[in-house]
């Protein structure tokens, strides 16, 4: 799968993906009207309208991106109906196309993290038949609880061929409360991020592992110490634009052959028509207004590595 979303970056020029982090009120009226309509102002309503609302943004931004990013909590939060329009999503996505980044960030052992691996990215056995429950293709994951977290889920990826985006450097302001700590005179993200190369050694594709790491891309200087500890992994940056993640600050986290990373985006394009610049659009058109966000910001990080 590492080599499949590589291949669709290079094609469409795009290490863009989609943050798919829907809540309730970036939802239009008009479909939440129709979704409640229907379902009443009820959960399986609101996963409805959370399912339709995806379906608009993936249909005018399928054909100019690699891929998508639900994170799964916004689901979630409308319980069993929630994880129904997170599943119809995914599907939905793959169906057109899209690699799906699940991002799930969870972080057990043993039995556990197995158990997670399966559910999201391989099949569960039930009695003499094998189902796959939401089946995406990359799955973020918290490595805090060591190794015993981690490998399982690396085992299910190398039997589907799928691959893990692992947190070492995250974009929230209070990251640096445990990230940074000195340990042996090193911030304890850079050690995470050693263990990241040593995993993926295990997992590569044609010229990077399965096996990446999320960076934020408010923390530019630290990408660029994080890039050269990984040569070969994946880097997924979030915190661009509405973080406050600039287009210029992202050189450091690519490698010299212009790849190695993908840049997300949530709310600056899944709540473009709520911004000035992309108004004219309205709330009846907030597909395309997305649809304008994603070239915009395809521009945009072209700029940053004009040279």
């Amino acid at each position: 799968m590492i080599n499949e979303l590589v291949k669709k970056i290079k094609q469409l020029d795009a290490p863009i993906v989609v943050g798919l982090d829907p809540m309730l009120d970036y939802v239009p009226d008009q479909i939440k009207k129709k979704a409640f309509d229907e379902f009443g102002e009820t959960l399986k309503g609101a996963g409805e309208a959370v399912w339709q609302y995806n379906k608009g943004i993936i249909d005018t931004t399928y054909d100019l991106i690699p891929a998508v990013k639900p994170q799964i909590a916004m689901y979630e939060q409308f319980g069993v109906e929630g994880l129904i329009a997170f599943q119809k999503t995914c599907e939905y996505a793959k169906e057109k196309g899209l690699v799906v980044i699940g991002d799930i960030k969870r972080g057990d052992i043993g039995s556990t993290s197995a158990a997670y691996a399966v559910g999201h990215a391989g099949a569960v056995q039930v009695g003499s038949k094998k189902y796959r429950g939401f089946d995406e293709d990359f799955l973020t994951v918290n490595p805090y609880l060591g190794s015993d977290g981690i490998l399982p889920f690396i085992d299910v990826c190398k039997e589907e061929k799928k691959g893990l985006f692992i947190l070492v450097k995250t974009s929230n302001p209070s990251s640096g409360e445990f990230q940074d700590q000195l340990v042996d005179g090193k911030p304890l993200y850079e050690l995470v991020a050693e263990k990241v190369a040593v995993w993926g050694e295990s997992h590569m594709g044609d010229d990077y592992s399965y096996i990446g790491a999320v960076v934020g891309a408010t923390y530019p200087k630290m990408g660029e110490v994080l890039r050269k500890i990984m040569p070969k992994n994946y880097i997924l940056v979030p915190g661009y634009g509405a973080q406050g993640g600039k287009a210029e600050d992202l050189k450091p986290f690519f490698n010299e052959d212009g790849l190695g990373a993908i840049i997300n985006s949530s709310r600056g394009i899944i709540c473009a028509y709520k911004q000035e610049q992309y108004s004219s659009f309205g709330a009846e058109n907030y597909a395309d207004a997305s649809r304008q966000a994603v070239l915009d910001m395809k521009e945009d990080l072209k700029k940053a590595f004009v040279k």
